[in-house]
């Protein structure tokens, strides 16, 4: 039997292996087997996947907890809607809620200090992606996703939703400072 022509019988799993095809099943589970190792190896060893936390939360839940930070430690507005500066003190929750088509508030963090950022969306899917870092989640309703992060390094970082979420999906900008 070929691996070219159809099988002469229906029952084609009766018949032996065709030499040719033995070696291709062969060489697609090393295949397999290479890529799954290197999975895991790479989530050991890679150091590149973010370790979050998930939990379930409801918007007004998560709404109130953004709120309250916002009130607590907001030191200036920005932008023509007076999106809220929030600038935390070290090892603080920070809350930043995705809707559309903003992410609020803006976050003012220090470089080398520690934060636990909480995200969640309220409405739709959205795409959390820092710029220039390549910091990637998607942001589900219900769902608070906490990151731990540390700022190596000073400037302004912009937040893109990468998750088609609308018509203004293309505005759909927010901003992280770091002193």
């Amino acid at each position: 039997m070929s691996a070219i022509l159809p099988p002469s019988e229906r029952l084609w799993w009766k018949h032996p292996l065709d030499r040719l095809e033995a070696v291709w099943i062969g060489i697609a589970f090393v295949w397999c087997m290479v890529l799954f190792f290197m999975m895991v190896f790479w989530h050991i060893y890679g150091k590149q996947n973010l370790a979050t936390e998930t939990y379930k939360t409801t918007p007004e839940k998560f709404s109130a907890q953004a709120q309250a930070v916002v009130d607590k430690y907001t030191v200036r507005t920005e932008t023509e809607q007076n999106v809220p500066v929030v600038a935390p003190p070290e090892g603080s929750d920070v809350y930043l809620i995705g809707r559309l088509w903003n992410w609020w508030p803006i976050l003012e963090l220090e470089k080398g200090k520690t934060y636990k950022l909480h995200l969640t969306s309220m409405d739709y899917n959205h795409g959390f992606s820092l710029q220039p870092t390549n910091i990637n989640i998607q942001v589900v309703p219900g769902y608070e996703h906490v990151i731990k992060v540390t700022p190596n390094e000073s400037g302004t970082f912009s937040i893109v939703c990468n998750e088609y979420c609308g018509i203004g999906h293309h505005e759909m900008v927010g901003r992280i400072y770091v002193k």
